[in-house]
């Protein structure tokens, strides 16, 4: 049994592995395992497989195995498959190397490439402290050629990918409360402490700090310890280290830590191996506090606990206990004066799937000063909000815009705000990285695209920053619209794209498939877009090209074969208008449902080649048209299966060709001599429809690809209309006229046959 089976053995019967480490702190293994799926060349980002683990709380370390399978077979190389991480969120992915829209900030992700040259290749990727949640695992291969490829007529080799996350996780981390101190010890490299402190809303500073420190036996007092704060994601990594080595008290300042969270405090030891290190710690905590006013409180009461969200509050600076008392409000009447920042109530509107729109209370219009931050709270913590797109927009009132040398700043960050943007001018948490939005008396507008935002609570800060004298502008306030909403795509992927949902597994998100040679996350890229001109030369020529089917109707109608002619105007009808709707530029035109018309298209084009080859046999009509229709009934419900297989072609042509020969050999052995007798039908008639539709058939088949499409097929439209009427049989010497049969008599009707004997008349 391989490694894959193991492991998934050991998941299905839910097997846990305790161990317990030197500081007697319990451990325990987990193992999570989705199902592979197969890899797909890269064209744009429903080409990546994407996976996606929940990291329990409280893990210490995480191992992600990626097992690449490849198919055995002759079309089987060397491939190379890109793997991106990203915790909290899909990653945003560039493997063309495109640009990106307008106002829309990327980060890039965390990759692996994998060679994969042997039938399995395994990989992993070990992360310490992972950050609990979601993590997303996307796998793709390289660029795809583009080539147009017809299922079943060459072995394609399979790469599939299948991903399995193996934890460990602490079943008991000590809680540190503020205000008390824990004594601990560590010793390198076999133990470190692990602790959590639990960050309340509206927590403005945590400040964590280290004394006491004795090392081994000799009780020196200087701290050899690193501290990290925070947990490990990718591609940013939201931690905050501190070397304390050589202090005797180590102090570490968090501002703006993210709020409703357990914040994750590790310690380990510098010092020389097989030393014990202990240590004393504690933390305090620096909050926002509303003002004791219980005319207020009852009002915030009335509207129930979970009425959401937050309001003024101030510091509480003169409290030795770090306490505070949080209340939530739904409405933004409340003008309690204090000095931490300001607040506007903001509700949400869930529209669609991953569509909201979020509502300012008395807005849209805010107010934002320079004294204090105005904060808005916007709740992404849906589940499945990370698949879609956050777009902000703020547009400055130039009216109340009165100091032309001062810049209002809005960040907006994940996990808190930030409430001093004076001193953070980067848009920069204790442990995450903001985005930006800039304003001044020049630049009254700024726009913010966030593709797949971080599942949680984002916060939009904004002030107005005064450079020179600040006593010039502390009055100064200023109003700004604000709109931001939650939508699947940026701009619904413009004029050249179309907006798509994926899902995998129980996740759903949205991206882009551009068309008429656009690219981009957005399909705002235009290095390589087809002009107005190209699409509606390509429009023309695919539609145009299937009048050469005229020649064939006229042929057949001239030759007395009503039904082939009337199946050669179907196709070429809806070949037609097909062609026109499947434009993948502004030059399209659809006379009805695209799938109807493409359907009608398959069939028309099959059933054409499956009445001539039966035509050219020229079997009895009565068998002749019962094979019509039971072919024509079997190969519609052979389109309905797949419109895409060779199969759904080759097998009717092959199986009518196999009656033309036996028809053939038939008549030749009967007559003793070759059928069809005449060499001329041979050499003008015969030779060359084959040799046009084996041509057409390669064309077809073979050097089709999405650049040169519009020609090729249309090539490949004229070519077999040609073999078409060349390949159509005469008319009968003896054969009576199809309207011959209406003639009337003095017995009303008469029904007449055709007895003559099937001869050819080389016209």
């Amino acid at each position: 049994m391989g490694v894959i089976g193991i492991l998934a053995v050991i998941f299905l019967k839910g097997l846990t592995v305790v161990t317990v480490d030197t500081a007697d702190v319990t451990t325990v293994s987990e193992y999570f395992s989705q199902n592979g799926l197969g890899l797909s060349f890269y064209s744009w980002y429903g080409s990546v497989r994407l996976f996606y683990f929940r990291v329990p709380e409280d893990t210490v370390l995480a191992s992600f195995g990626l097992y690449a399978v490849k198919k055995s077979g002759s079309s089987c190389r060397t491939i190379n498959i890109t793997v991106h991480f990203q915790s909290g969120a899909p990653p945003v992915i560039n493997p063309l190397g495109t640009k990106f829209a307008s106002y829309t900030p990327v980060v890039p992700s965390h990759n692996l490439t994998i060679p994969v040259s042997t039938t399995m290749n395994n990989t992993f990727l070990n992360i310490t402290n992972p950050s609990a949640g979601d993590w997303f695992i996307a796998a793709h291969l390289p660029e795809d050629d583009g080539k147009i490829e017809v299922e079943g007529l060459s072995s394609k080799c399979s790469y599939v990918l299948q991903p399995l996350l193996m934890v460990s996780r602490r079943i008991v981390v000590p809680v540190l409360e503020a205000g008390t101190a824990q004594t601990h010890s560590v010793s390198s490299p076999n133990t470190v402490a692990y602790l959590k402190i639990f960050i309340p809303e509206y927590t403005q500073e945590l400040n964590l700090t280290l004394w006491n420190c004795s090392i081994g036996s000799s009780g020196a007092s200087m701290c050899s310890l690193q501290v990290s704060l925070g947990s490990t994601t990718v591609p940013v990594n939201s931690q905050a280290f501190r070397n304390c080595t050589g202090k005797t008290i180590c102090t570490t300042v968090l501002k703006s830590p993210p709020w409703e969270k357990w914040l994750r405090i590790t310690v380990a030891s510098t010092a020389s191996d097989n030393v014990t290190v202990g240590f004393n710690i504690g933390a305090s905590l620096s909050a926002c506090k509303l003002e004791s006013t219980s005319s207020v409180l009852g009002i915030l009461k009335s509207f129930g606990p979970n009425s959401s969200y937050f309001s003024i509050a101030t510091e509480n600076q003169g409290s030795s206990s770090n306490t505070w008392n949080i209340s939530r409000s739904l409405s933004d009447t409340l003008q309690i004066v204090g000095n931490c920042f300001r607040h506007q109530t903001v509700l949400r509107e869930d529209l669609d799937v991953l569509s909201a729109k979020f509502s300012i209370v008395n807005g849209p219009n805010v107010t934002v000063a320079a004294n204090l931050p105005t904060v808005l709270l916007f709740n992404l913590n849906s589940g499945d909000d990370s698949g879609g797109t956050v777009i902000v927009d703020l547009v400055l009132n130039k009216s109340s815009w009165t100091n032309h040398s001062a810049l209002l700043l809005a960040c907006f960050t994940y996990g808190s705000p930030i409430l001093s943007l004076e001193s953070v001018k980067d848009c920069s948490t204790g442990l995450s990285q903001g985005y930006s939005l800039k304003m001044n008396s020049t630049k009254t507008e700024d726009h913010l695209r966030v593709p797949f935002p971080i599942s949680g609570y984002w916060y939009l800060t904004m002030q107005i920053l005064c450079f020179g004298n600040r006593s010039d502008c502390d009055d100064s306030e200023a109003s700004v619209l604000t709109s931001v909403y939650l939508t699947p795509c940026i701009d619904d992927c413009g004029q050249y794209g179309q907006c798509r949902l994926l899902r995998t597994f129980s996740y759903l998100y949205a991206a882009c498939v551009c068309k008429a040679g656009w690219q981009g996350w957005s399909c705002t890229d235009d290095a390589t877009a087809q002009s107005y001109g190209r699409q509606l030369l390509a429009t023309l020529l695919l539609t145009l090209s299937n009048f050469m089917f005229i020649p064939a109707i006229v042929v057949a109608i001239y030759r007395y074969y009503i039904i082939e002619a009337s199946v050669y105007a179907f196709a070429m009808f809806f070949s037609t208008f097909y062609h026109a709707c499947d434009q993948p530029g502004i030059a399209v035109m659809c006379i009805m449902d695209y799938d109807t018309l493409q359907f009608c298209d398959f069939l028309g084009s099959v059933v054409a080649i499956w009445v001539t080859i039966l035509c050219m046999a020229r079997i009895k009509e009565i068998f002749k048209y019962l094979m019509f229709v039971i072919g024509s009934l079997f190969i519609a419900m052979s389109l309905q299966l797949g419109r895409r297989g060779v199969w759904n072609m080759m097998g009717p042509c092959l199986f009518a060709l196999i009656i033309m020969a036996i028809a053939w050999v038939y008549r030749g052995v009967k007559r003793r001599k070759c059928y069809p007798p005449w060499w001329k039908r041979w050499v003008f008639f015969i030779f060359p429809g084959i040799g046009i539709a084996f041509i057409a058939i390669c064309i077809y088949a073979f050097a089709e690809t999405e650049n040169n499409y519009y020609v090729t097929h249309s090539i490949w439209h004229i070519l077999v209309s040609l073999s078409v009427a060349f390949l159509l049989p005469p008319r009968e010497l003896l054969a009576d006229k199809p309207w011959s049969c209406l003639q009337k008599s003095k017995c009303r009707y008469q029904i007449c046959s055709n007895q003559s004997e099937d001869t050819y008349d080389v016209t």
